[in-house]
């Protein structure tokens, strides 16, 4: 005879299947809080008029010139997003809900994940999204110096291999933003046996949900390749980047410190910068910067 399925025996459920989405949560390893600027989000949409100035310290003679915030409207929108499972009232009431654990531990894996597919899904548009000057995030013709007097800067290289990204973090704002208006949420739909769900359906509902999302910051902090990585092609970005200057003409004293690379880059980014010599001469590129494996990236 199945059990009677009561209130006490609905809680310890949830409380198993929370902690087996909690076990697999913790258990799964993200790189977004590497690579993005992790920002609190307070409403459906959130504008970063600020993008584009990029403050620096200048001697002060006369008056303060004060720093307006751009007029640039760059915003980005959160989205929604959610996860249900269905348990079967028959393996409630039969004490089968040790085959759920595994299930639960899935879910909380793939929800720890999941600021990684969305700041991927990202960074793999960005040499055709626009970010805050309108230009594509990776392009050739981003626009610096003062209004009338511009000209064009690129921080990419064209080419037809696996993208690479050289990037500077070392600084607060990183190249990318990651947006979190309400966080990963691991909740239920029941009530003992009053639920409409499991009156019609006759299965309990777990489930988890999110507003979030990810947008560009300054397209200064990162170089993005698809030529072939070689010592030449990075040191040129390299280069490239501590080159970068405000609209003042002012080195903004970017320093590259990591090198993201996908699966079919990792061991030509370890050759090129963890040896200590390539063949019978130093490699004067070890140590250049530390490398990031980004198996998302296209």
């Amino acid at each position: 005879m199945p059990r009677v399925i009561t209130p006490e025996i609905i809680e310890a459920s949830f409380k198993g299947f929370k902690t087996a989405y909690q076990r697999g949560f913790a258990s799964s390893t993200s790189l977004y809080t590497s690579l993005a600027t992790v920002i609190t989000s307070t409403a459906r949409e959130e504008v970063y008029s600020w993008l584009g100035d990029m403050p620096k310290m200048r001697e002060w003679i006369g008056d303060r010139r004060v720093k307006q915030l751009s007029a640039k409207g760059y915003s980005i929108r959160n989205r929604t997003f959610e996860m249900t499972v269905g348990v079967r009232r028959e393996d409630i009431e039969d004490d089968s809900l040790g085959l759920y654990a595994p299930r639960f531990e899935m879910m909380g894996q793939s929800a720890a994940s999941h600021p990684d597919e969305i700041l991927f899904e990202l960074i793999n548009k960005a040499f055709v999204s626009a970010c805050y000057d309108g230009q594509n995030f990776f392009d050739t013709d981003h626009p610096v110096g003062p209004e009338g007097a511009q000209v064009s800067v690129s921080n990419m290289q064209a080419g037809a291999g696996e993208t690479w990204i050289l990037a500077d973090f070392s600084r607060p704002l990183k190249p990318w933003v990651f947006q979190r208006r309400r966080d990963y949420n691991f909740a239920r739909k029941e009530d003992a046996n009053t639920s409409d769900h499991v009156f019609m359906r006759d299965e309990y509902l777990y489930g988890v949900d999110a507003r979030v999302a990810a947008g560009y910051g300054f397209w200064q902090m990162a170089f993005g390749s698809k030529a072939e990585l070689t010592s030449a092609n990075l040191r040129a970005a390299y280069t490239a980047m501590t080159n970068f200057t405000d609209d003042e003409g002012r080195k903004l004293n970017i320093k590259p410190t990591h090198l993201i690379v996908g699966s079919g880059n990792l061991f030509k980014a370890r050759d090129l910068l963890l040896p200590a010599q390539i063949g019978a001469t130093t490699n004067v590129d070890q140590n250049l910067v530390s490398i990031i494996e980004a198996p998302m990236l296209q």
